[in-house]
């Protein structure tokens, strides 16, 4: 099989419905980059949390203080947390695990805070639709109001090594 230079006029302009086609799919590619800073600022999704950078023991220290400060049980070995409506909860995601399992209160507003021991980790709150990125190195702070009771499962959604699969916590709700 040998190469050719194709035909100078091989490349030819859209008409008829091909026009329609590219018209429409630039028009969508507007409306999506008009949408996007739209949704930044005006949509619930997004973060409006604080972020501060702390070394990942210092970030555990903290994390066992509050345990010691608040246990109210113990479910397969982890202890069960509630802290005081308004007040400070700590999450620490390591290699395979979420530490502590957290109770909250329905209606009460808390500061939930977020670290990475060892490396970058996915906090999925299912069935919520609520995902952050969970890094070593920061403390990513998220003001968190349950408005229903459950138990909901906290889910890695960043591939973190072998145990990933394995990686569940809990929140409950009363």
């Amino acid at each position: 099989m040998s190469l050719s230079v194709p035909a100078r006029d091989w490349c030819k302009p859209p008409m008829g419905a091909e026009k329609l086609w590219v018209g429409l799919a630039l028009l969508w590619c507007f409306v999506m980059s008009l949408m996007m800073p739209y949704w930044h600022f005006r949509g619930k999704q997004n973060s409006r949390g604080e972020a501060y950078s702390v070394k990942p023991m210092d970030f555990f220290q903290r994390t066992e203080k509050f345990v010691a400060a608040n246990k109210v049980g113990e479910r397969g070995g982890i202890p069960i947390v509630e802290p005081a409506p308004g007040g400070d909860a700590y999450l620490v995601a390591r290699m395979w695990n979420w530490y502590p399992l957290l109770k909250l209160r329905q209606g009460e507003t808390y500061r939930l805070h977020l670290s990475s021991l060892d490396l970058q980790h996915g906090f999925s709150l299912q069935p919520l639709n609520m995902n952050f990125q969970v890094m070593p190195g920061y403390d990513h702070v998220l003001t968190l109001t349950p408005t229903s009771k459950g138990e909901f499962t906290v889910v890695c959604n960043e591939f973190c090594g072998i145990g990933h699969d394995k990686m569940f916590g809990k929140i409950f709700v009363e």
